[in-house]
């Protein structure tokens, strides 16, 4: 993974430590440059813990392509529906006015209506196969649900579809 993104995205922690937990964190360096995270989300994270990946989330901090960056206040239309990692991370992007890297459906949804634009880890998987840091979107897949990730069947069908790997 040898090219560096450029740009800044918001991220949740369910994609960070899904990514981290198969190898592919990396894969968010190099797509997008930064990664911001919210107070919350970082204690999520429990970087510095003796938990899969933590020590790898550490690094990224060190290396500052991972920063956490304070939030103000949620309001609380947002922290009645949404735990808060999410609610920080949606109040995050929009003031940033950047994108969220976030999977959870009412995270996504409130996002939404929030007017910040969302993508998932199945669209960080298929970018990195655009950009030729992974060839097979499909073992990305597997090996997220091989970790605990949950993802749907028909979602990782439509994801595989978009990869051009629907028949393998």
């Amino acid at each position: 993974m040898k090219r560096k993104g450029s740009g800044v995205v918001v991220a949740d922690a369910g994609p960070l430590i899904g990514l981290t937990r198969t190898g592919k964190v990396e894969l968010l360096r190099c797509l997008f440059g930064r990664v911001l995270v919210p107070p919350a989300v970082e204690s999520e994270l429990s970087i510095g813990q003796s938990r899969p990946g933590s020590q790898t989330l550490a690094a990224a901090m060190e290396c500052g392509w991972l920063t956490v960056s304070p939030v103000a206040q949620i309001p609380p239309h947002l922290s009645a529906v949404l735990d808060r990692g999410e609610a920080e991370a949606i109040i995050l992007a929009k003031r940033e006015s950047v994108s969220l890297l976030i999977d959870e459906s009412r995270g996504r949804a409130a996002a939404r209506y929030e007017g910040v634009s969302v993508f998932g880890t199945g669209a960080v998987l298929l970018r990195a196969k655009e950009e030729k840091f992974i060839s097979d979107v499909r073992a990305e897949l597997e090996a997220l649900r091989n970790v605990g990730y949950r993802i749907s069947d028909s979602l990782c069908g439509e994801i595989m579809k978009l990869a051009g790997e629907e028949d393998e």
